[in-house]
Formats: structure tokens, C-alpha cells, sequence
């Protein structure tokens, strides 16, 4: 298998990115130091390459904007740490794809926080397919798994590739009706780390004939905090996501929650009133999602979308604008010095204290708390951007803001 490796310190060819006609010249050393600093997510990573213009300017300016932060003891991801994950990716067999690369999925490019680099082992051209997620409940009926079979394999049959977490039950039941015509295996942990353990042979097999992918470095063993956002990959890759089987309060519902925000399509399979497995399924439909009882189903509503999509009434995946700017631009604009904070509002002291006072837990607008604020988006985004390095706002999907 071409593992399409490229030597750590060799920085790559001019590429062309998708869409963009842009091209890039980070190479893969610097580009995971920068999404492995501390306190850099995929938000922030994409933020500063905005304001920079490439990985290296960012790594260079990031202890500087830290001490603008108060952080007095920042450093950057060494370098011996990235060379070490790229190693480990040559071990397993794993691709590194950056979301610069051609390859990299474009439906997952225009998301919000798009993972910034994905590690792949399979067939990376399977990404490029129409993908629908199938997922459901671990603890997952025979029924359910039934219908998770049936759904993956008509849906494979109608030439659509299917994506889920690899999870027991109905991720599972998924993956396996689907390695015939194409599955996508999205990891909470690294690509080489199995997990569940019982599904060790399947993700050979999805290894083998599809793709496993994470944006986790290889060797990572799965965490709590892995498996929220590993969900918002699944939908993300997604043109629309199918639930079977869910719980009221579920990591299912999470990634339907993500489906609604990316704009992506939403639709259940209905379940007896009586079986808590139903329940999340039951509460979707009822609140707007699509039901669906068969693959058919699911391809007769999409081309009902796409007339109206193509009407105007909401726009697909590929016409939306690419949330992502690129790792470089052919001719990045001349540097300019950094403008000093603006006093606007009593300081920037100040203002740190007026958007913390104007944050909860709960996900806030970005531009209603500009809007409040009364100052220039640049003063604010310049504060918020040191109060997410001092690990104090948490940057959400859909341009919302949270207290960490």
C-alpha cells in the first residue's frame, strides 16, 4: 500500500488545493507542530494561518501572541515530537493528509474547525465518493442490526459510500454490510489503536478494502474527550447522516447535533414508542428529521433536495464557500505590523473581563458578542484569540464561543 509519505524535513511541492486554485508550501514537520502546540485546535490552527499566511509565520508569531496572553512558559510543539508521530505513521502504514492536500475529503474542507491534518490507512480516493453516515445505538437490537445491514448494503448498492465510528452494534453492523462498495472507519484513537477490541478484524478488513481515518496521532489510546469530536468528522464527511437506534441522551444525538450545524441532512429510522433505544430517533423525527425505512428512502430524499437546493432554497455541500483558508496563498499579501490592541472599552484588560462577564458553558454567537461589545471585530478577535490561548474561551462550531 502507497503509505504517500513525505520525508519529515523535504517541505512538498506546490499543490494544488481543491477549488481554491491556491497552492501550498508548509511541509508536514511544521505543520503538525503547529496543530500540536499547546492550545492550538483546529479553530485557532486555521485562525492563525489566516492571519499569517503559512504554519511557519504561525509558529514563529504563537510564543509572542502567548505572552501578549500573560503566558510566560509557552513553547511550541518540538520538533522531535512531530518527527515522532510521522515515524509512527510510517510503522502502521498511515498517510498523513493535510487539509491542503487534494485527497482531503471536500465535503469535511467546509466545515467549521476542520480537523487540520487526518491520518489515513486504506484507499484515500473512497473519500472523494457521496458518503451517507449510518449510526446508531452500541447496545443495538436485532432488529436494529438488521436494519443497519440492510440500510448500508442498498445504500452501497446506490453507489454511496458509508461512514460511522467503528463503534459496537449498529456502527458495525454498518461497516460490515458495507465493505463490498466502500466504508469509512472514523476513530476516536489513533489508526493503528482498535477499539473497540472486538472489532480488530473488521478494521483489517476496512483497512484493507475501504479507509480507517483519525485525526488523533497513531498510538493515541481513545479518551472520552476523543469521541465528540471524532463525531463531528463522521457528519462532517456526510452528506446526509442516518440514525437507527438511539437513546434520548446519546453520543448518536451528539453527532446528529453536528449534522444539523454543518448543514448536513438528518434522518431517522422510527422506533416503538416503548423501547428507550427508540427514543432518540422518535424525538428527531418528531422534531423535523426525515423518516426514512429503507436505503431507498434515504436516496429518493436526497434527490428530492438537490431540485430544491439547486432552486435556491438551501445550498449544497460544494456551493457553500470553503470554510478552510489555505496553509499558503500563491501571493500572500504584504506583512504588515502587528496593530497594538485597541483601547476601545477601557483596554484590552477590560475588554478580556467584558467577554468573559458575557460568556456561559452555553455556545454564544461570535458576532453578537462583537456586536455587543460595541468594538472593532479586530480589537475583539485579537483578545479572543489570547483568552483561547490562556485556555479560558473554548472556539465551537459555527463561529460560537464558549467559557472552557
Amino acid at each position: 500500500m502507497d503509505t504517500g509519505l513525505t520525508p519529515a524535513n523535504t517541505p512538498r511541492p506546490p499543490v494544488a488545493s481543491p477549488g481554491s486554485g491556491r497552492i501550498t508550501g508548509d511541509d508536514d514537520l511544521t505543520v503538525l507542530r503547529l496543530i500540536r502546540s499547546r492550545r492550538v485546535g483546529p479553530a485557532t490552527f486555521h485562525r492563525l494561518i489566516a492571519e499569517h499566511g503559512s504554519a511557519r509565520a504561525a509558529l514563529a508569531a504563537l510564543p509572542g501572541i502567548a505572552a501578549q496572553a500573560g503566558i510566560t512558559d509557552y513553547g511550541c510543539c518540538p520538533e522531535g515530537v512531530a518527527s515522532a508521530e510521522l515515524a509512527a505513521g510510517r510503522r502502521v502504514g498511515a498517510r498523513l493528509l493535510r487539509c491542503d492536500d487534494p485527497a482531503y475529503p471536500p465535503a469535511l474542507r467546509q466545515i467549521e474547525g476542520a480537523p487540520p491534518v487526518l491520518w489515513l490507512r486504506g484507499d484515500p480516493s473512497w473519500l472523494s465518493r457521496d458518503i451517507i453516515a449510518v449510526i446508531g445505538a452500541r447496545n443495538a437490537s436485532s432488529l436494529g442490526m438488521r436494519m443497519a445491514r440492510g440500510m448500508a448494503a442498498g445504500l452501497g448498492e446506490a453507489g454511496l459510500a458509508v461512514v460511522a465510528g467503528l463503534a459496537r452494534g449498529i456502527d458495525a453492523a454498518a461497516h460490515d454490510a458495507a465493505l463490498p462498495t466502500g466504508t469509512i472507519a472514523v476513530m476516536a484513537g489513533g489508526v493503528d489503536v482498535i477499539y473497540p477490541a472486538e472489532n480488530a478484524v473488521l478494521a483489517a478488513q476496512i483497512a484493507e478494502r475501504g479507509v480507517l481515518l483519525s485525526e488523533q496521532p497513531p498510538g493515541t489510546e481513545p479518551a472520552a474527550r476523543h469521541f465528540p469530536t471524532r463525531n463531528r468528522i463522521v457528519s462532517g464527511l456526510s452528506q446526509a447522516v442516518v440514525v437507527i437506534e438511539a437513546a434520548q441522551r446519546s453520543g448518536t444525538l451528539i453527532t446528529a447535533r453536528n449534522a444539523l450545524d454543518q448543514g448536513r441532512e438528518v434522518m431517522a429510522v422510527p422506533g416503538h414508542p416503548m423501547d428507550a433505544r427508540a427514543a432518540g430517533c422518535n424525538a428527531l423525527i418528531r422534531d423535523g428529521a426525515t423518516l426514512v425505512r429503507s436505503a431507498a428512502d434515504v436516496v429518493d430524499a436526497l434527490a428530492n433536495l438537490r431540485p430544491a437546493a439547486a432552486a435556491g432554497d438551501r445550498p449544497p455541500a460544494a456551493a457553500r464557500p470553503a470554510a478552510l483558508p489555505p496553509l499558503r496563498s500563491a501571493a500572500p499579501p504584504p506583512r504588515r505590523p502587528a496593530a497594538p490592541l485597541s483601547r476601545d472599552g477601557g483596554g484590552p484588560i477590560h475588554l478580556e473581563s467584558r467577554i468573559l462577564s458575557r460568556l456561559t458553558p452555553s455556545p454564544t454567537e461570535e458576532n453578537d458578542l462583537i456586536r455587543d461589545l460595541g468594538v472593532p471585530a479586530a480589537t475583539a478577535n485579537a483578545v479572543i484569540l489570547s483568552l483561547e490561548l490562556q485556555g479560558r474561551v473554548t472556539r465551537l462550531a459555527g463561529g460560537r464561543l464558549a467559557l472552557s
